[in-house]
């Protein structure tokens, strides 16, 4: 009986270590880990940093799409990015009035593609620092360089910077962002 407890625990630790080292290179975000076996739904709702964006998917109606195949980049902004918009902004985005509008500012954030940063940082190499980016919202979003850090810049002329890069899931990839970004009026 002690054997088979030991060998179970034995077992059960290796597979642990094996969970572990598989999400090993995939960045942790809001205080918790993002496995690369789940979708950007699963991720983001896990991530005590991304509240607000999970709620504002759930209210677009955009569950479903950011949970089946992909592949999708998300640029995934903070709750301290929807808080840094104007009073009452949020409240008013998630009345089911203004579902449109909502699925309008979030799949400005969503591309088509899994681009990781190296890829992306290739691309505003090549062309010349200023990369330009189709969202599926049809926004247009600019991407640079700023040292080491890629920025985009909305239709607005607002800059958000890419806080954390390359975060792997099974249907693309999340770059968490400083910033709400906006398509033009």
């Amino acid at each position: 009986m002690k054997r088979s407890l030991r060998r179970t625990a034995a077992i059960a630790s290796i597979f642990a270590l094996v969970a572990f080292a598989a999400n090993a290179d995939n960045p942790m975000v809001g205080g918790a880990a993002m496995s690369e076996s789940k979708n950007i739904v699963e991720n983001a709702a896990n991530s005590k940093d991304h509240t607000t964006l999970v709620a504002a998917v759930k209210a677009a109606g955009l569950v479903d799409t950011l949970s089946g195949d992909g592949p999708f980049t998300v640029f995934a902004p903070t709750n301290a990015a929807f808080d840094a918009l104007p009073a009452g902004t949020v409240d008013t985005l998630l009345k089911p009035e203004n579902k449109e509008k909502l699925a309008k500012v979030l799949t400005c954030h969503v591309v088509a593609a899994n681009a990781l940063s190296d890829a992306v940082g290739k691309m505003i190499a090549d062309d010349g620092g200023n990369h330009s980016v189709k969202t599926v919202g049809g926004c247009t979003l600019s991407a640079k360089m700023d040292g080491d850090k890629i920025t985009l810049t909305d239709e607005t002329g607002g800059i958000a910077t890419v806080t954390i890069a390359d975060v792997k899931q099974s249907n693309g990839v999340i770059h968490v962002i400083d910033k709400v970004l906006l398509p033009k009026a």
